[in-house]
């Protein structure tokens, strides 16, 4: 059960986002890693705190995606952490879920050149966004394309080097709930982390894609339909929240896994 984490908006991305990931910690990890598409990425195996003790003053920036990995596909090591990016360092994504067909996937990309570095389903994603935008040359366009050949379960992120005032999630299987704020963004695995910024949500439905940028936020589905969601206003408090009114976490992961028989 990994942790999702990422912001955009007109505040420093960077104590929010490691704030975001403190706070997501219940979840598991055995790594962790951030992108701030005007600073770059780092990682680290373990906590949040090892990763605090790598960051410089470098890391600044609008925006960032970040998680927390609980190892599926590859050992739990710094190459397998994610974010994970495409060949030129373009494109980035975070993932909770499982990609079933990334070894079809996989092969095919690399057949076209492709050169992976870690040992994940997940860094399938975003080649494929690479792959795609050579085609379409439009970011949302390219996410949508790639979405449409995976088969699996996903609560997922995408940054762009390109368009660093932009962030794309989508959801199919796994959580994803966007907050929406004054003049700023949030998007996590569950509302918990999110509660001290804004309380009004929106937890996106299978096959939605969100576009987000700090002051605004657009829902279309796989087939490119815009979709309305009214956000909804919460009430919990933040334990509550991250058990998902379960009684134990375990029962919640357990409940949350599709794939688990």
């Amino acid at each position: 059960m990994c942790g999702i984490f990422s912001y955009i908006g007109e505040k420093e991305a960077l104590p929010i986002i490691i704030d975001g990931l403190t706070s997501l910690e219940y979840r598991g990890y055995d790594s962790v890693g951030i992108y701030l598409p005007e600073s770059g990425s780092i990682k680290s195996v373990g906590a949040v705190d090892n990763l605090k003790k790598k960051l410089t003053n470098k890391f600044k920036g609008k925006s960032g995606i970040a998680h927390l990995r609980w190892a599926t596909h590859g050992e739990p090591t710094e190459k397998n952490a994610h974010p994970h990016s495409d060949c030129k360092g373009i494109f980035w994504v975070v993932h909770n879920g499982i990609i079933e067909n990334y070894k079809i996937l996989k092969n095919n990309l690399i057949s076209k050149g492709h050169k992976f570095n870690s040992d994940t389903d997940t860094e399938v994603l975003v080649h494929l966004v690479e792959d795609y935008f050579k085609k379409t040359n439009n970011f949302d366009k390219a996410v949508a394309a790639a979405l449409k050949e995976v088969r699996g379960t996903y609560g997922i992120v995408f940054s762009s080097k390109l368009e660093p005032n932009k962030i794309i999630t989508a959801r199919m299987g796994a959580p994803v709930v966007i907050g929406i704020g004054d003049n700023e963004r949030f998007v996590a695995s569950d509302a918990s982390p999110i509660l001290r910024h804004t309380k009004q949500v929106i937890y996106l439905q299978d096959g939605d894609i969100a576009v987000l940028t700090a002051n605004n936020h657009e829902i279309f589905s796989l087939d490119n339909t815009k979709i309305d969601r009214i956000p909804e206003t919460i009430e919990w408090g933040s334990d509550k929240i991250q058990k998902s009114g379960f009684k134990h976490f375990m029962l919640k992961e357990i409940m949350e896994e599709p794939e688990v028989v």
